[in-house]
This record gives structure tokens, sequence and C-alpha cells, in this order.
């Protein structure tokens, strides 16, 4: 079972490989500290979406977060980033 207390993190150059797949031209580049910025707003992005993925099952009185949950909570999720 995994540690509760983990903290979950993306790596840079990971980042940076993601984002460069949806680069137009060859030329675009990401600096080292853009790719840790979006690292740190994906570590947000996903931490926030299981939490509220949390509380929609609680709310459901559900005892485990399924797909259906993270489904309910994705619209708003979205529009608050």
């Amino acid at each position: 079972m995994a540690d509760k207390d983990a903290e979950v993190t993306f790596k840079k150059d990971t980042v940076s490989k993601l984002l460069s797949s949806f680069y137009k031209e060859d030329k675009t580049r990401i600096s080292g500290e853009a790719a840790l910025l979006m690292a740190e707003m994906l570590r947000i992005f996903v931490q926030e979406a299981a939490v509220r993925s949390q509380k929609q099952a609680g709310n459901e009185d559900c005892d485990q977060v399924g797909i259906e949950h993270f489904e309910k909570i994705l619209p708003q999720l979205l529009l608050d980033f």
C-alpha cells in the first residue's frame, strides 16, 4: 500500500518532453525554471483532483474512490485551474 505521507513529484525532464511534444516549431524551447514551475502546477492539480474525488466519494457514502467520482469533479476542477 502507498505511504499516505509520500510526496508526489514530476521530473523536470518528463515535463519538458511532454510540453515539447505540443510545440508547433522545432525551435521552441522551455527554460529549466519554466519546466519546474509547470511540474509544480501539475503536482498541485493532481493533488487537488485526488482530494476532490475523495470528498465526492465521501458525499456518496462510498468506501473507495472510483473513476466516476473523478468524472463528477473534473468539470469544476478544470474551470478552477
